[in-house]
């Protein structure tokens, strides 16, 4: 029976992956502080329908962390691999999982988008009303 051929990662290249992948983690960071500082110029541009850009704000930058966090998962599980198989196995299921993931992401929000603009127009009629 043929064996699994070994992936052998050296110590020194484990902690060079393992440090890029803080360094990441660190500039991802600071990413979602200036894409959270952007949602929130946003928002105050918005009044009207702050209540709709937050909600939206809030799902996409939970969903981006969520995403990213999850390959930094897989990222921290490749460096620990031992063989070629396990390395097929966990990218084939992150990829089907992401998917089904972004295919339920996707849908969350644009029901939130639709419903914001539905109440925006709403909104905008029956101020037209009352004028």
């Amino acid at each position: 029976m043929t064996s699994t051929p070994q992936l052998e990662i050296p110590n020194e290249m484990r902690a060079v992956a393992e440090q890029r992948i803080e360094h990441a983690k660190g500039a991802f960071t600071d990413f979602m502080r200036a894409a959270q500082g952007a949602v929130s110029a946003l928002e105050d541009r918005f009044t009207a329908s702050q209540a709709s850009a937050n909600e939206i704000g809030d799902k996409a930058m939970s969903f981006a962390e969520r995403n990213v966090s999850s390959a930094f998962e897989l990222a921290q599980k490749i460096v620990q691999t031992k063989d070629i198989q396990e390395l097929v196995r966990m990218q084939t299921e992150f990829a089907q999982s992401q998917m089904n993931v972004l295919s339920e992401q996707v849908k969350d929000l644009g029901e939130t988008v639709s419903k914001a603009s539905t109440d925006s127009m709403k909104s905008s009629i029956m101020g037209g009303l009352s004028s």
